[in-house]
């Protein structure tokens, strides 16, 4: 698995394939393999014997979570935001969890990438575009060079929610309350501009949806088209410095290309202008996703339904805290943030 984001500058190292050995046929296992070795033992640990309820995160220890000024306020946003319509659906997450699975057994690969912070002011389709562009351009040369379909995940639509070292900011001797992203508060260094407004969520809702929209028009409109990517790739080794490291893998890639549609394989077939592409982002603001959550009428389980896809980070992954216990109960694929320090957890 690959995954980028701003924080982590995008090198053309990154490009780089990576070669598989020889592959033998897998039996596939039913998707839950994927959360448990065997999928007919209970996967519950006696942490999770407790009932779980869309609120028993509630009885938890919360971090990372704002101090509104007026829960009555923020009462009335929940509510709202809970009639909603959901971003996404169940079926799509369950589809994406069937094709971690695959991954999970070698037999596909996941590339995540985006943003650190998505962020109201530089909303745009521009923007947007130019994230979507970079990870088709990079799904494809991945899947050329380790020969394995690559599952596309954004981290977008939804990304906004920040984690903060320390809850407080200093500047010149002035105290304030940290900038916790654009849901939660705003990031110029006033007093007005760092309370907690839960209206934020309202925009960060509809500001996800048009995002997602977008994607869902650039990934079957068209604009994903493999000879397109294909020739943003050659563009790429053309007027970029580090290009000529790639030209030769961008070449090949144009030459299957171009055997592929001898063979009837063009570009008027579907399965070469459209792509499938997946939302994620840090399951943080829980009152927020909490309120987007649904029940799935077709398996009576439970799906956040403001991405995909959600991860639990480093500074919110305490096994008895409230992160925790709200995504023991989701079923959306999850991810776990571990670094250097958890090495103990894998022996």
């Amino acid at each position: 698995m690959v995954t980028l984001n701003a924080s982590s500058p995008l090198t053309t190292k990154s490009f780089l394939p990576y070669r598989h050995a020889p592959r033998r046929p897998i039996s596939f296992s039913p998707v839950f393999a994927v959360h448990s070795t065997d999928p007919k033992k209970s996967t519950q640990s006696a942490s999770a014997s407790v009932k779980w309820s869309l609120e028993s995160w509630k009885s938890k220890k919360a971090l990372q979570l704002p101090d509104y000024p007026d829960q009555k306020d923020v009462d009335s946003v929940l509510q709202t935001l809970s009639s909603f319509p959901p971003i996404v659906f169940a079926g799509e997450a369950r589809k994406l969890e069937d094709k971690l699975g695959q991954a999970a057994m070698g037999q596909a690969f996941m590339l995540q990438g985006g943003d650190c912070a998505e962020s109201f002011k530089e909303f745009n389709a521009n923007n947007i575009r130019d994230t979507f562009r970079v990870l088709l351009q990079m799904g494809v040369v991945l899947m050329f060079g380790g020969q394995l379909p690559v599952i596309k995940v954004g981290r977008m639509a939804g990304q906004f929610a920040k984690p903060r070292s320390d809850p407080f900011e200093e500047k010149d001797g002035v105290k304030l309350p940290s900038y916790r992203g654009d849901n939660i508060n705003g990031d110029a260094f006033d007093e007005k501009s760092r309370i907690p407004d839960p209206h934020r969520m309202v925009r960060a809702y509809t500001q996800s949806v048009a995002t997602l929209n977008l994607l869902r028009a650039f990934a079957t409109g068209g604009y994903a088209a493999m000879q397109r990517v294909s020739q943003w790739n050659l563009d790429f080794t053309q007027h970029s410095e580090q290009g000529d490291r790639y030209r030769e893998l961008a070449n090949r890639v144009d030459e299957a290309l171009g055997f592929m549609g001898a063979a009837g394989l063009t570009s008027a077939h579907p399965i070469m202008t459209t792509t499938e592409f997946w939302t994620s982002h840090e399951c943080l603001l829980l009152p927020y996703e909490q309120a987007l959550t649904r029940e799935d009428s077709t398996s009576g389980l439970y799906y956040d339904c403001s991405a995909h896809m959600l991860w639990v980070g480093e500074r919110t992954r305490q096994l008895d805290g409230a992160h925790v216990e709200f995504l023991r109960g989701i079923a959306n694929p999850l991810g776990i943030k571990v670094c250097d320090h958890q090495v103990s957890w894998f022996g």
